[in-house]
């Protein structure tokens, strides 16, 4: 058995399916994968749960799959979370600085910070995330941490995400009826970013897109930092939906096809060849046409990569993606679908490899896994600020002390 202090758990509750990934922090701070749990996803539709109990059953299920594969028990999650209700906007915070001296504390920077969370958002609406981008300090760009410096104005620009509430609440809640603890929520997207960027990616400048069954999330870093982030209630199963209707099959026969056949491009060597489909018996009933189902497929592509071009493009940052684009999910798997992004987006386009995390080889190399690593690494970060503030409270507790003998003297 593990120790249970250093075991981190993230908990994706997926319209496909849920996953859950343990991970263990050990004593050089070092994130290692131990276990994965699985589960088919009922009772979840465009990335939000539909019903709770069905839902629940399968948390039950990946969970305890889980801990049988790292042989811990899991008390507590990260949790991802997603949905069309999610919005990410940037905002700048402002604050004076009223020291005498004029020098910035960290207080200072906190008050600003505080400033930029005092967003005019509905009633409803809850902040899941506020990002710190850069600082200013009386007019100077691009200040990594203003505390020590001297000015009358520091200002922080963030990135905020934030949703319903009421939205938020049903998979804590889902989570929660099991006897589990929720550590924090995390935007999915999000979670897949930090799971797959490097620090060098990051910087160069990099678009991740997470295609899953449901939602299509996507995140942009550049200069080191998160620049943009949004999401598509349209995923994978609309292709199977799109399939269904186009070629006039029931469903669980056009993610058949979807899985077998499909790809993200209609090559024009298939026109006129066709496969058979069988029914539940083995005999064949009639004929698909190959070069139709994958331009519904490639339609369909095509239209998400495009919808995703419309929102990122005018802020000018897809020019700044010196390290490209990364794909995830389980859409990542879809035959050519490198290819499709390469055309629409004009940059470089790779699969999407979890990166400075070791464990596991046969999850972490799993495009539908990035969004549970993320959230492990995400927790990893999370414990590793709690230890840090600890020691640093420990340190001051000991100087006070040695302060008190002192003056006792």
């Amino acid at each position: 058995m593990f120790d249970q202090s250093s075991v981190i758990v993230g908990l994706e509750i997926g319209t496909s399916k849920i996953c859950a990934v343990v991970g263990e922090v050990n004593d050089a701070a070092a994130l290692r994968i131990i276990g994965v749990g699985q589960s088919r996803s009922r009772g979840v539709r465009k990335g939000e749960i539909v019903d709770a109990t069905l839902a629940s059953e399968d948390i039950r299920n990946a969970i305890v799959e889980a801990e049988q594969m790292a042989d811990v028990e899991v008390r507590s999650v990260y949790l991802g979370v997603s949905g069309g209700h999610l919005r990410g906007f940037n905002n700048r915070g402002v604050h004076p600085v009223v020291s005498a001296d004029r020098e910035i504390s960290d207080e200072d920077v906190q008050d600003a910070i505080k400033n930029a969370k005092a967003i005019n958002l509905p009633a409803e609406n809850h902040v899941v995330h506020v990002i710190r981008q850069h600082f200013r300090v009386d007019g100077q760009d691009g200040i990594q941490n203003p505390v020590g410096m001297l000015g009358a104005k520091v200002e922080v620009d963030v990135h905020v995400v934030h949703g319903n509430f009421n939205r938020l609440q049903n998979p804590i809640r889902a989570v929660k009826s099991l006897q589990l603890e929720v550590e924090d929520i995390v935007f999915s997207g999000l979670a897949s970013a930090l799971a797959l960027l490097s620090n060098e990616q990051k910087e160069l400048g990099a678009l991740v897109i997470d295609i899953g069954g449901g939602t299509t999330e996507y995140v942009l870093c550049a200069g080191g930092i998160v620049k943009h982030t949004g999401l598509l209630a349209v995923g994978g199963d609309h292709l199977s939906n799109d399939l269904a209707y186009g070629l006039k099959v029931p469903l669980s026969r056009a993610e058949q096809l979807k899985i077998e056949f499909g790809s993200a491009l209609a090559d024009p060597s298939l026109k006129g060849r066709t496969v058979n489909l069988t029914n539940s018996h083995g005999l064949a009933e009639r004929p698909v046409n190959l070069e139709h189902l994958r331009r519904i497929m490639s339609l369909r592509l095509e239209e998400i990569f495009q919808l995703i071009a419309q929102e990122i493009g005018p802020s000018g940052l897809l020019d700044h993606l010196r390290a490209g684009i990364v794909l995830c999910g389980g859409g990542a798997r879809i035959a050519e679908i490198q290819k499709l992004a390469e055309q629409v987006f004009a940059l470089p386009v790779s699969p999407g490899k979890t990166s400075s995390i070791s464990g596991l080889k046969s999850a972490l190399d799993q495009p539908e896994f990035a969004t549970a690593i993320g959230l492990v690494k995400f927790g990893s970060y999370q414990v590793k600020k709690r230890t840090a503030r600890r020691g640093l409270g420990g340190l001051r507790s000991k100087v006070s002390q040695l302060l008190r003998a002192v003056k006792n003297q």
